[in-house]
Parts: structure tokens; C-alpha cells; sequence
């Protein structure tokens, strides 16, 4: 099992919020879980991510 996490920074107009993203990595059947921010952009976003991975 393995911790990453990555420090980014997201675009809002002419703002640039920072973004710290973690990632967890383990054996077994893969998975991808989001958490945070309950909209429905949330949701849109996990197939976006998976389709990138």
C-alpha cells in the first residue's frame, strides 16, 4: 500500500485555488472513490478521471 499525494492548483477565471490531491494504492479489485464537494459536477468528474487513468 502506498500514499501519494499531489499539490496543484485549479483554474476559476482569473483565480488559481491550491488543490492538494490524495491518492491511495492498493492490491485488489480496482476501485476509484471521491470524496468531497457533493455536486453534480463531482459526479461527472469521476468518469472524466477514469477515462484519463
Amino acid at each position: 500500500m502506498s500514499l501519494a499525494i499531489v499539490h496543484s492548483r485549479a483554474q476559476i477565471g482569473v483565480e488559481a485555488p491550491a488543490v492538494t490531491v490524495e491518492v491511495h494504492m492498493a492490491n485488489g479489485l480496482p476501485s476509484l472513490t471521491l470524496v468531497g464537494l457533493p455536486e453534480t459536477a463531482v459526479k461527472e468528474s469521476k468518469d472524466r478521471v477514469r477515462s484519463a487513468i
